[in-house]
């Protein structure tokens, strides 16, 4: 038999559950009264069993779960898996990265596939199941991570900027689609550097900026999904974007 979550608030599964924003995520749902669902690939399930544990810790419920979102049948099972044994979802948020960048003449079919199934065809899987377990109910949110390859392609990230593309033409159309049979689809563009472990490899002076605030903070962000999901349908987002006040754009 399912279990109830707290409050009665349903389930969150997040596909994509990192050590940043996705575990930010995953914690604020927590916070807010949701069962949550942690998905990573099955080599980072001890990582992912942890951050569980530690949601647990907290007062919260959760669960990780070792899945290729790019592998159709996975998918298809886990989203089964979780309505069975764990509750009806109220939230499903995609949030794989892929951010890689090459010139072109050295971005190889390989990289351009790979990233394109990791940014575009898993969150197309992930929209497609949670489309086909929230319909019936009328209900649920769906939200997609997007970045500033979203909206325009920069020198170097073509594979990435062609992915990130394709998963926001995804996010339209579900919005357009299944916005009329009650379901709130959105997509968060995602503009700036953000604090995590990669940015401490690349920022010396990340603290200092983190003190100003210009740096986008993984909690801040989480804060913007759960307010997504909260919104009354007379007046939903469909499409947010968050950047420091210092960046340009």
């Amino acid at each position: 038999m399912a279990e109830q979550s707290q409050a009665g608030q349903g389930v969150c599964l997040v596909v994509g559950a990192g050590e940043g924003v996705g575990s930010a995520i995953a914690r604020a749902f927590a916070r807010d009264g949701l069962t949550v669902c942690l998905t990573r690939r099955p080599r980072h399930l001890d990582t992912l069993e942890r951050l569980a544990a530690s949601i647990r810790e907290d007062g919260g419920k959760a669960h990780a779960f070792g899945v290729d979102a790019r592998e159709e049948t996975e998918m298809v099972e886990l989203f089964d898996r979780i309505e069975a044994e764990i509750g009806p979802l109220a939230v499903v948020v995609f949030n794989i990265g892929a951010n890689v960048w090459f010139p072109i003449v050295e971005t190889t079919t390989r990289v351009y596939t790979k990233v394109w199934e990791m940014a575009a065809l898993a969150g197309f899987l992930t929209g497609r199941e949670a489309a086909r377990v929230m319909t019936p109910r009328g209900r649920g949110t769906v939200i997609f991570t997007g970045a500033t390859a979203s909206l325009r392609g920069r020198a170097q990230f073509s594979a990435f900027a062609g992915a990130k593309h394709g998963l926001r033409a995804l996010a339209q159309s579900m919005a357009r689609e299944l916005g009329p049979k009650g379901l709130h689809v959105a997509h968060v563009v995602i503009d700036g550097t953000i604090d995590g472990s990669f940015a401490r490899g690349r920022l010396p002076d990340l603290d200092e900026r983190l003190a100003r605030d210009e740096v986008l903070k993984p909690d801040e962000i989480a804060r913007n999904y759960v307010w997504l999901h909260r919104q009354g349908r007379s007046a939903w987002t469909h499409e947010m974007d968050l950047r420091p006040w210092t960046e340009a754009w």
